[in-house]
């Protein structure tokens, strides 16, 4: 028989359940991990429009292939750890939230 526990976490989500918070620790991971790749066209196409055409497609690029895998690295450990529910390391949680935002960690 599962048992829920009430928690206040630190992203202040009070009275959400710990299965609640685990689950969605867990989904959030498995999207990350599937949508990491389109956080390259996302940083290019974002640094391209603030910079100019030719720095996006520079060193929009070179940042894109790092966020996708930072992306992809924070959702695995998600999964990985998803028993201890934590809040979101990656900004904006999921890459369609805010998309006209660079992603940020931490």
């Amino acid at each position: 028989m599962a048992q829920g526990y009430s928690t206040m976490g630190s992203g202040g989500r009070t009275g959400q359940s710990y299965i609640a918070m685990s689950g969605e620790k867990l989904a959030t991971g498995v999207v990350n991990i599937a949508t990491g790749i389109v956080e390259l066209p996302k940083t290019v196409i974002l640094t391209s429009q603030r910079d100019g055409a030719p720095y996006g497609l520079t060193v929009g690029l070179i940042t894109g292939i790092m966020h996708s895998v930072g992306r992809t690295v924070f959702g695995a450990l998600d999964v990985v750890t998803f028993l201890i529910p934590t809040p979101p390391t990656v900004r904006p949680k999921y890459i369609w939230e805010n998309f006209d935002k660079e992603t940020t960690y931490g």
